[in-house]
């Protein structure tokens, strides 16, 4: 197996964007969004053994390629869990400050996605974002400031977009306010330190706010070390009964990642047009059960 550290450069190109160097830009148009869900209801596929919850919700799920590849998993389990109506409009190589009204020309999410337009619309009552934190300036609304070049400047700048993400929601919200799920997000074996602070900033915004976190990057580490990547971990009970789950039976394993690509979790190779992943993927449905649990673990159910 080709190690994370020796890679890392090549996948420099390929995390978070849409298969392209951040620095060369895209070799495609931005990606369009996928069809939003909103009203079907749908059984699961993959059943959660987890106490089914019905507090019917609606849910709006933004984000970079992690968001991208988890949407219909997430979904899925929304709905067979919640009853949840559903809303997905990710985009492939995006940060927080893409998602913000008044952006810059370029952004990579045109204003009808933008998340207070989607919140006017749509009315939902959670609106849970998921951002790995972009960190190569590949999104024009970074200003060109990259982890790299500037690390105070980095996260001074993605602090303050989060909290202007928090309060543009909160204002289209209105009196029907959503609650925000920030989704923490997975170990990184190239910048281990970067991701920990991106998840403390989720963690103070949401405290601040009010909001909630979803700490779904737990689920996708190692017993007792929160930011140690891995490539496998032991299969769950769930894995270990579905056989598409749990890649290697025999070790008791399952494969988090490819070989090719340390961050993203669909064991599909990632395509030059970002998708939903069309394959069965342990990762990515440990994310969407935390999301469903922290969601549906709120009471009383809130009001329409």
């Amino acid at each position: 197996m080709r190690k994370p550290w020796i890679v890392g450069v090549v996948l420099a190109g390929v995390l978070l964007g849409a298969c392209t160097d951040p620095a060369s830009g895209p070799e495609v148009a931005p990606p369009t969004p996928s069809v939003p869900t909103t009203t079907q209801r749908q059984a699961p596929v993959s059943p959660s053994s987890a106490p089914v919850v019905k507090s019917e919700p609606r849910v709006l799920y933004l984000g970079d390629s992690l968001a991208m590849e988890s949407q219909k998993v997430l979904g899925r389990e929304l709905r067979g869990q919640l009853d949840a109506t559903y809303t997905s409009a990710p985009y492939s190589g995006t940060t927080p400050c893409d998602y913000l009204e008044g952006t810059k020309e370029g952004s990579l999410v045109p204003d009808a996605d933008k998340a207070p337009a989607l919140v006017r619309s749509l009315h939902p009552d959670y609106v849970v974002l998921q951002f790995w934190g972009n960190a190569w300036g590949y999104t024009p609304c970074m200003d060109g400031i990259t982890y790299a070049a500037d690390r105070e400047a980095y996260f001074a700048r993605y602090k303050a977009d989060v909290k202007k993400l928090t309060a543009q929601i909160a204002t289209a919200g209105g009196a029907q306010r959503p609650t925000i799920v920030w989704v923490l997000q997975g170990p990184d074996p190239i910048t281990p330190e970067r991701v920990r602070a991106v998840n403390a900033l989720y963690e103070t915004e949401a405290r601040s706010a009010g909001d909630l976190v979803a700490d779904a990057g737990k689920t996708v580490s190692p017993a007792n070390a929160r930011y140690t990547w891995t490539q496998y971990l032991p299969c769950t009970a769930y894995e270990r009964a579905h056989p598409d789950y749990c890649t290697q039976p025999a070790n008791g394993r399952t494969a988090l990642h490819l070989d090719s690509d340390y961050l993203h979790f669909c064991l599909a190779p990632t395509t030059s047009t970002p998708r939903p992943c069309p394959v069965p993927s342990p990762g990515i449905l440990r994310i969407a059960r935390e999301i469903t649990r922290v969601i549906g673990a709120q009471t009383p159910t809130p009001s329409r």
